[in-house]
């Protein structure tokens, strides 16, 4: 039996209540998975050590990750302390610490989930956004002079590397390559970022002559939210920088019926260093303790672990799982106009994995 090493990472607002959830979900998968187990450790690092510390997680935090199969990460955010203190003692830390460096985040409308795009079928958006995800506009470079007089300067640079374009494209056209549609669109600015956006679009062209069996197109990113909106059927598989991706995902789960259903994967495709799995969303203060918390986009993020570690049997039966869920809109929370709480979808989904393990043919 292999057993994965698993740190969860609640961090702040309801990520402390559906990483728990998730938890009990892949606990459930090894309760129906004869050859599958996992041992958790969890970190209590966040908003709250920050208030005892200082700091967001230990300086020497990322040492306990390295001997760690994955991560399950909930979110960074407090209102009492500001946004970029949060994001880059935390997540960010991780993520550039451990080379995550293609964030993945797919999209789709599940079942029984009413999307806001009426005239769009299901099968029309299935689409997976591939973020750089250890530089571009978050690369931290930049700074503030003269603060706080009228001569006051700040700068953010963003830093793409020619090294660090080529592993994401090359990322994106092999995620291309292995769905059906073979397609990808690179998102781009060129037109008006001269320098590192043109390096981007250059890449791609050279990238593309190793993938003859992707067809690829190149779309402005202003000009890929409405073609989001208008044409979903177009896209499949799409690339941008860290910041272009980290909005037009968010759309993405918008437009899939919330953000609360999303999930994410921080891949280090080397595998060198762990991986971490995350829902999309925040930490969203406004509903914490209400006990209305989606877990639906943790429970997603736990697939996409699943399928990072090998074990792709475990990942349908937990995404088939959650899709019987779905459909159902007695089960939905408050973000899809439904009435259940976070602890009653989470029963539901394992309820689901066990009933599939002791009818395997009915499951299938």
């Amino acid at each position: 039996m292999k057993t994965y090493r698993i740190a969860l990472v609640p961090g702040d607002g309801i990520g402390k209540e559906v990483v728990p959830a998730g938890r009990r979900v892949l606990e459930t998968v090894a309760e129906v998975e004869s050859d599958c187990a996992f041992a958790f450790e969890e970190f209590p690092w966040g908003a709250d050590f920050y208030r005892r510390h200082g700091v967001m997680m230990p300086d020497d935090g990322l040492e306990a990750f390295k001997a760690k199969h994955a991560i399950l990460f909930g979110s960074a955010g407090d209102p009492a302390i500001p946004d970029h203190v949060t994001l880059w003692g935390l997540r960010l830390k991780i993520c550039q610490g451990l080379d995550q460096y293609a964030n993945v985040r797919p999209a789709r409308i599940l079942p029984g989930i009413d999307a806001p795009l009426k005239r769009c079928r299901a099968e029309d958006l299935d689409w997976i956004i591939v973020r750089e995800n250890t530089e571009g506009e978050y690369s931290g470079a930049g700074g503030r002079v003269h603060t706080g007089f009228p001569t006051e300067v700040a700068t953010e640079v963003a830093i793409l590397t020619r090294a660090g374009v080529e592993r994401i494209q090359r990322y994106a056209f092999r995620l291309a390559a292995s769905r059906p549609r073979k397609r990808l669109t690179v998102v781009t600015k060129s037109n008006a970022q001269r320098h590192a956006m043109v390096m981007w679009d250059e890449i791609a062209r050279e990238v593309a002559r190793d993938f003859p069996d992707v067809a690829w197109d190149k779309e402005m990113v202003d000009a890929m939210t409405a073609r989001m909106v208008n044409r979903p059927a177009s896209l499949d598989t799409i690339v941008a920088t860290n910041l272009h991706a980290d909005i037009l995902s968010d759309l993405a789960a918008a437009l899939a019926g919330s953000l609360g259903i999303g999930p994410t994967a921080n891949i280090n495709p080397e595998r060198v260093y762990p991986s971490m799995f995350e829902p999309i969303h925040g930490s969203a203060f406004d509903i914490m303790g209400k006990g209305i918390a989606n877990p639906i986009g943790t429970f997603w993020s736990a697939v996409l672990m699943l399928e990072h570690l090998g074990e792709a049997e475990a990942a349908r039966r937990v995404m088939r799982a959650i899709e019987q869920v779905t459909a159902n809109p007695r089960l939905h929370t408050r973000d899809l106009g439904g009435p259940a709480t976070t602890g009653e979808v989470t029963d539901a989904v394992c309820a689901q994995m066990r009933a599939a393990a002791k009818s395997p043919l009915t499951a299938a």
